[in-house]
C-alpha cells in the first residue's frame, strides 16, 4: 500500500474543548480545523499513523524512532483530564529504522520497559497526544502508531531524506498509512507570551500558508536561521520530513484553518493523492 493521507496538525491543548477552560472560543477555528482533518482521515481508513513530534525524545544530531509495543500520556488542564493508550506499529517502526539506517543517516530506536509486550510502553507527549486524540484515540477503533522524533542539530536535507525512507517504506507495506506533521507555528506572537514579541512570527506563518498554498513545502527549507531563530516555530522540522515524503508521493495541498489567538500559531493542512 502506501501513505493515502497526510496532514500538518497543531498540538495547542486548547483545541480540545475539554482542556480549554475560558479560552474554548478563541480556539474554535483550530478546533473546527482539526475536526475536518479528523473526518478526512477517517475517509482514507489509515491503519496506521506515522507521527513527527517535536516534543517526544529530543536526541541531540539525531532522529528517533520509538519501537515500543505501546505508548501512552496523559495531560490534565484546568481541573480536567484526557489520557490514551495506543499500540505501536513495531514492525513499521523497525523497517523505518533499518533503512534509514542503510541511508547512513543519523537515528536511533527508542523502547522503554521491557523488549516486547505490555510494559514495553513509551510516554507518549502532549504533540503526539493532543492530534491523535482527534484522530482516534478516544475511539474504540483505535489506529496503531509509529513516533517518530526529528533533530534541529542535522541539515534540514537529512530530515527529507528520512521523509523519502518514511514513504518508500509505506510504499513496500501490506497497510493503508496516514503521517502527521504534528507542529505549532511561531511562537512570539504576543509580548504576553513566554518567548515575548517579534515580528518574525507572523512573517513566518505567512510564508507557510504561502508554501501549502502552492503545495511547495521545499520552499520553507532554505529559510535564514537567524529569522527561523526570531520566528520560534515547532514545525519546520516536522515539515521537513513531510517535503520529503511528498517528493515520493504526488498529494495535493490544503490550507484548512490558521489563527494565532495567543502567542503562538496553530495551521491545519490536509495533503491527498
Amino acid at each position: 500500500m502506501t501513505i493515502v493521507y497526510a496532514c500538518i496538525a497543531p498540538h495547542g491543548s486548547e483545541a480540545i474543548a475539554e482542556l480549554a477552560g475560558n479560552k474554548s472560543e478563541a480556539f474554535v477555528e483550530t478546533r473546527k480545523g482539526m475536526q475536518e482533518l479528523a473526518k478526512q482521515l477517517k475517509k482514507h481508513d489509515p491503519r496506521t499513523i506515522i507521527i513527527a513530534t517535536p516534543h517526544g525524545l529530543r536526541l541531540n544530531h539525531t532522529i528517533g524512532v520509538v519501537t515500543s509495543y505501546y505508548s501512552e500520556g496523559s495531560l490534565e488542564e484546568k481541573g480536567k483530564r484526557i489520557a490514551a493508550r495506543l499500540r505501536c506499529n513495531h514492525r513499521l517502526a523497525l523497517r523505518i529504522l533499518q533503512e534509514a539506517r542503510k541511508a547512513w543517516l543519523p537515528i536511533v530506536g527508542a523502547n522503554y520497559g521491557t523488549s516486547e509486550g505490555p510494559a514495553s510502553c513509551m510516554q507518549m507527549d502532549w504533540g503526539t497526544l493532543i492530534p491523535l486524540w482527534f484522530f482516534g484515540a478516544s475511539e474504540r477503533n483505535k489506529p496503531r502508531i509509529v513516533i517518530v522524533t526529528p533533530s534541529r542539530e542535522i541539515p534540514l536535507t537529512q530530515l527529507v531524506d528520512f521523509g523519502h525512507i518514511i514513504a518508500e517504506v509505506a510504499e513496500a507495506s501490506h497497510e493503508k498509512i496516514a503521517f502527521v506533521a504534528s507542529a505549532d507555528q511561531g511562537h512570539a506572537h504576543s509580548k504576553k507570551g513566554p518567548y515575548g514579541f517579534h515580528p518574525a512570527s507572523r512573517e513566518y506563518d505567512e510564508l507557510v500558508m504561502k508554501a501549502v498554498k502552492e503545495n511547495n513545502l521545499k520552499q520553507l527549507l532554505a529559510l535564514d536561521p537567524q529569522f527561523i531563530g526570531d520566528a520560534k516555530p515547532d514545525s519546520l522540522w516536522q515539515m521537513a520530513i513531510l517535503a520529503g515524503l511528498l517528493e515520493r508521493v504526488n498529494m495535493k495541498a490544503r490550507l484548512i484553518s490558521y489563527q494565532a489567538p495567543t502567542y503562538f500559531g496553530l495551521l491545519c493542512a490536509s495533503f491527498e493523492k
